[in-house]
C-alpha cells in the first residue's frame, strides 16, 4: 500500500503542477493556478500520515517505510526549487515571460550552483534522516528496524556521493572551448533573475 501511495503522490505532484500551471497561464487565473500549486505539499502529508498509521498498526518496518521517507526528504529538498524552474518555463512559454535563467555552465558559477544543488541534497538526506529516526524511535525494536537503519545509511551515502560530484566542479572547474582561433569563447551572458 506504501508503494502504490508513493506513485500516487509522484503521479499527483505532476498533475497538480500541470493543473496549477494550466490555470495560472493558459486560462489566465493566477490566484486559482497558485492555490492549485500550493496543495503541493498536502501530498507528502498524506503520506507521512499513512506511513505513521501503517507502523502504527503494527506493520513490520521495511524498505516500503525507507523509501517513503526518502519520497518526502526529496520533496522537501527539490520540490520548491522543481516548482520555481517549470514556473518560470511556462511563464516564459505561455504567458510572454522572460527566458528562464539557465544554470551556468563555467567556471565557479558552475561550481556555485552545484554547490546549490548539493545543499538541497543535504537538505532531502536530512529530511529523511530525522522522518526514519522518527520511525525507529516510534518501533523501538532494534531488530526490526534494521531496515529502515539501511535507508539511513543510503540517504547518507548519496549526499557524500553528490558532494563530491559538486566538490569536482570546484576543483577543476570547467572552462569554456576554445574558438579556432585559439580564444577562449565568451561565455553567453546571463540573464537576470526576475
Amino acid at each position: 500500500m506504501i508503494v502504490t501511495l508513493i506513485i500516487i503522490c509522484e503521479v499527483g505532484f505532476w498533475v497538480l503542477l500541470a493543473g496549477g500551471l494550466a490555470l495560472r497561464y493558459l486560462a489566465r487565473l493566477p490566484r486559482l493556478g497558485g492555490a492549485v500549486l500550493l496543495l503541493e505539499p498536502l501530498l507528502e502529508v498524506v503520506l507521512l500520515t499513512v506511513t505513521v498509521i501503517d507502523l502504527r498498526n503494527g506493520a513490520e518496518p521495511d524498505w516500503k517505510h525507507g523509501l517513503a521517507a526518502l519520497y518526502i526528504g526529496f520533496t522537501v529538498g527539490y520540490g520548491h526549487y522543481t516548482v520555481k524552474r517549470i514556473d518560470g518555463w511556462a511563464a516564459h512559454r505561455f504567458a510572454g515571460g522572460p527566458p528562464p535563467v539557465r544554470p551556468p555552465r563555467y567556471g565557479m558559477a558552475r561550481a556555485r550552483y552545484e554547490g546549490g544543488l548539493w545543499l538541497r541534497t543535504v537538505v532531502a538526506a536530512s529530511v529523511a534522516l530525522v522522518l526514519l529516526q522518527l520511525a525507529i524511535a516510534y518501533v523501538g525494536d532494534a531488530s526490526r528496524t534494521g531496515p529502515l537503519a539501511d535507508w539511513q545509511a543510503l540517504a547518507v551515502r548519496a549526499a557524500g556521493i553528490h558532494g563530491v560530484i559538486a566538490l569536482t566542479f570546484l576543483l577543476w572547474p570547467h572552462k569554456p572551448p576554445k574558438d579556432p582561433a585559439g580564444e577562449p569563447e565568451s561565455a553567453p551572458p546571463l540573464m537576470t533573475k526576475r
